[in-house]
């Protein structure tokens, strides 16, 4: 079993180039499978976790095998431990959540990879929480981001994740929103 907490996120764009995708990596290097599944619009997403080293190896093997197929791919050294239970709709929230958001951030990609990797950037950058991460299922493969905080964290937060979307050219727009209603904040869990 692999261990570190690095964390390689892969999005190809071919069923059968990411189990090929997957077979490699994990062949090539000292990874653990976190996630390796189909996902909407035909996509294949694959999430490895171990040393950095590691990681390193199985995303350049992923992008060396996938080829055509790589939708986006990238490498995250020491992934914020909220990101994965966003990921998974684990987030655990507090009753009257509502009353207590200053703001709420909304960030939309074109890739899920895009949208795991805004997710780490903007945490790790305020003090905010993350309420989801949604990877392409229903939303025609893209994803998006969904953070509470106070206004001044989330615009602190949103710059750099949001230049790390547009530099990749998987930005596909985001909001924060001031004192959000509470049906709005029900309907994004």
């Amino acid at each position: 079993m692999a261990s570190g907490n690095a964390v390689g996120i892969i999005e190809l764009g071919s069923i059968y180039k990411g189990y090929e995708v997957e077979d490699a990596i994990l062949k090539a290097a000292n990874v653990e499978k976190v996630i390796a599944r189909t996902i909407c619009s035909g996509k294949f997403f694959i999430v490895v976790r171990g040393s950095v080293a590691d990681v390193e190896t199985a995303v350049a093997v992923a992008g060396q095998v996938g080829g055509f197929a790589v939708v986006n791919l990238a490498t995250i050294p020491n992934v914020d431990p909220r990101v994965f239970p966003a990921i998974a709709g684990c987030t655990v929230l507090e009753p009257g959540l509502g009353k207590k958001v200053g703001a709420l951030l909304i960030m939309e990609t074109f890739s899920v990879v895009s949208a795991i990797k805004a997710a780490d950037i903007a945490v790790k950058e305020a003090e905010l929480d993350i309420i989801r991460v949604h990877v392409a299922m229903a939303v025609g493969g893209k994803g998006f981001v969904v953070m509470t905080g106070d206004i001044g964290a989330l615009e602190s937060a949103v710059k750099p994740a949001v230049e790390y979307c547009r530099q990749e050219g998987m930005l596909a727009g985001y909001a924060i929103i001031r004192n959000p209603h509470e049906d709005v904040l029900r309907e994004l869990l």
